[in-house]
């Protein structure tokens, strides 16, 4: 896969794959600019060489229907404040004057198309309206990790017919270095911190790391589920019945690959899932009845943080426990201070996970890990091994 650090863009349209699917509120006005922010660096080197970005991404779900709440004119203001730059918006791929309004732009200009997924061909991968966005372009630039794990027309078709002229934007670049240098290259100790609320969303996931790690930390509602395999009395906890089976199976996998695996000792509990149920402190894993675990406790805490200390390498993907209500936030708070802390004596932090990027923005940790992914669904998979058609493309 080659960066855009390897071509010149002077005179040349570049048509790039961008993830602006961005929150908009009742007014739609984007609430979180993160993900248009983190093409900035892509977007200039394209318009800084003299050459023209012309960007491309889908909003929201209009499942092959125009939508005017999810039209992509709606964010172009946004894209205009975080470039520095007027951005043209160029209406509709599928317009007889788009070739027209392309070809007007000047080096150094920026346009963007309007959302993809108004045609039902983009999520269908059809050749045909790959082959119409194709006529746009030069380079081909895909800088949309987090869809890289969709095969649709414009993050893989596409890049069929730029043979020779497909490069990967720094934020996909970066993301998938940073996602090998944990998974392929780690420096050991090697630990995972798998949180959230259920198991069966993470099983993928746990059992490809199984190969790779040292230490798995189990944390959030999923935990519990783990320990009624285990034969706990977890109360009201969050627990899937029909996992508990395969979960003894991961555990067993675990024992027999040599990697430790680490479940709460303690839990902060709840009598009701809410910020003010009342509250208590399990002395071990006994839950009573009547009472669910919402968070690990400080004798969990203090466990996990040993490992942590002791890690040269780190993946965190899943809060410990309803971090979003305070009296249950003090475990996901204390593993980012973990994690961070551990990142500071040297190790390498991969952060990832829409809940678990949230609450390192809300923790104020977002400066001291190593790196953060924004990739959600397209991290997942990843994490599961699998291929990315968006990235097999561009290798190919």
């Amino acid at each position: 896969m080659k960066s855009i650090d390897q071509v010149n863009f002077k005179e040349k349209r570049a048509l790039v794959r961008v993830d602006y699917n961005v929150p908009l509120n009742d007014k739609l006005e984007v609430t979180s600019k993160t993900r248009i922010e983190r093409t900035y660096d892509t977007v200039k080197k394209i318009t800084r060489d003299g050459g023209i970005a012309i960007l491309m991404s889908h909003l929201g779900r209009p499942k092959g229907q125009v939508a005017d709440s999810m039209s992509l004119k709606h964010i172009a203001g946004t894209v205009e404040n975080v470039m520095g730059q007027k951005v043209a918006f160029l209406g509709d791929v599928m317009d007889n004057d788009i070739e027209a309004k392309v070809a007007a732009l000047n080096p150094g200009d920026i346009g963007m198309l309007e959302n993809l997924r108004f045609h039902p061909e983009e999520e269908k991968g059809d050749k045909t309206f790959a082959e119409k966005l194709s006529k746009l372009g030069d380079i081909y630039v895909n800088d949309a990790f987090g869809t890289a794990h969709r095969a649709h027309a414009s993050t893989t078709i596409v890049a069929q017919f730029f043979p020779g002229n497909t490069y990967a934007g720094y934020l996909l670049y970066n993301e998938d270095a940073s996602l090998k240098k944990a998974l392929s290259h780690p420096q050991r100790p090697f630990t995972a911190i798998i949180g959230g609320a259920k198991v069966s969303t993470k099983i993928g996931i746990i059992e490809n790391l199984l190969d790779k790690v040292d230490n798995l930390l189990i944390s959030g509602g999923m935990s519990y589920t783990f320990l009624k395999a285990f034969g706990e009395e977890i109360g009201d906890s969050l627990v899937e019945e029909n996992i508990v089976d395969t979960v003894m199976e991961i555990v067993k996998k675990a024992y027999l690959k040599g990697v430790n695996i680490y479940l709460p000792m303690d839990s902060v509990c709840g009598d009701r899932f809410a910020e003010d149920a009342k509250v208590m402190t399990t002395e071990n894993n006994t839950i009573p009845k009547g009472w669910m675990g919402l968070d690990i406790g400080p004798k969990t805490v203090k466990k996990f943080a040993m490992v942590l200390q002791q890690s040269d390498t780190i993946l965190w993907n899943g809060p410990a426990g309803v971090f979003e209500m305070k009296p249950f936030s003090r475990g996901t708070q204390a593993m980012g201070i973990c994690v961070g802390a551990a990142t500071l004596a040297g190790a390498y932090s991969l952060v990832g996970g829409g809940d678990t990027i949230t609450a390192v923005g809300q923790f104020g940790l977002k400066n001291i890990v190593s790196y953060i992914s924004t990739g959600g669904g397209a991290m997942l998979e990843y994490l599961e091994g699998k291929v990315l058609p968006g990235i097999e493309a561009l290798e190919s």
